[in-house]
This record gives C-alpha cells, sequence and structure tokens, in this order.
C-alpha cells in the first residue's frame, strides 16, 4: 500500500516540476516578446532531414538584418512535411538583443515549449493530485 502513495506523490511532484518548467518558459518567452526587437526574415533556404522510416521534412533557414545592421542566418527548430514556406517567403520573428535566440511570431512559435510542458504536465498533476485528495480529504 505505501508503494502505491509514492508512485501517486511522484507523479504530482514531476507534474509540478513540469508545470513550473513550463511557467518559466513563458515568462521567458514573455520577456523575449516585451525586450526583445522585431523583425522581418527572410526564407533563403532548406535543410533536409531525413527521418529513420526515409521520409523527409525540411527546416526553413532564415535570413534578417538586425538593427546594428549585421547580417543574421539562423534555422528553424521545426521541420515539416510539406514545406511550410516558400523561398524569399517573409516571416515576423522576435529575436534576442544580442540574437542568440530567435523566434517565429506565431502561436506554435512562441509558445511550443510551454504547450508541450503543460501537456505533460496536465495528467500527472490530475492523478496525483486527485489520488491524494481523495484520500486524504
Amino acid at each position: 500500500m505505501k508503494m502505491v502513495i509514492y508512485i501517486y506523490v511522484a507523479l504530482l511532484l514531476v507534474g509540478a516540476l513540469l508545470a513550473y518548467s513550463a511557467y518559466k518558459q513563458y515568462n521567458e518567452t514573455q520577456k523575449m516578446i516585451t525586450t526583445g526587437g522585431k523583425t522581418k526574415a527572410t526564407v533563403i533556404d532548406f535543410i533536409t532531414i531525413t527521418n529513420r522510416d526515409g521520409s523527409y521534412a525540411f527546416k526553413p533557414v532564415f535570413e534578417y538584418i538586425d538593427k546594428l545592421k549585421n547580417k543574421i542566418v539562423f534555422e528553424s527548430d521545426i521541420a515539416s512535411y510539406p514545406k511550410a514556406y516558400k523561398i524569399n517567403d517573409k516571416v515576423t520573428i522576435i529575436h534576442t538583443r544580442d540574437n542568440t535566440e530567435q523566434k517565429i511570431v506565431s502561436f506554435w512559435g512562441l509558445y511550443r515549449g510551454t504547450i508541450i510542458l503543460l501537456v505533460l504536465a496536465s495528467p500527472m498533476l490530475i492523478i496525483g493530485g486527485g489520488y491524494m485528495l481523495y484520500n486524504y480529504m
């Protein structure tokens, strides 16, 4: 019986840790939105990714000019099939002042990490928390 309690406590703690990480990720994105630079990036190339099953996906490569007139090239974190963009498409992005991080301005582009962490945390919080409430309230 005690082992069962430890499993539910572990679920609750891991869920809480994931939820906290989602909160931190959300705050970092909000900070980037308020303090970062916003500009248009141009799709200049695609990187072809071969998956284990032999299928292909394409990662767009973007180029933009920052406020200091530096030309910055970066590749997207997300690959897709079919291609999400065409060469010379313009995409709105935000970037940190030192150009170490860039994000495409879209719901998925900005909040992907937060959503994934919350999707993982939610069932753990519900199951672990529900067990604790049911047995100890």
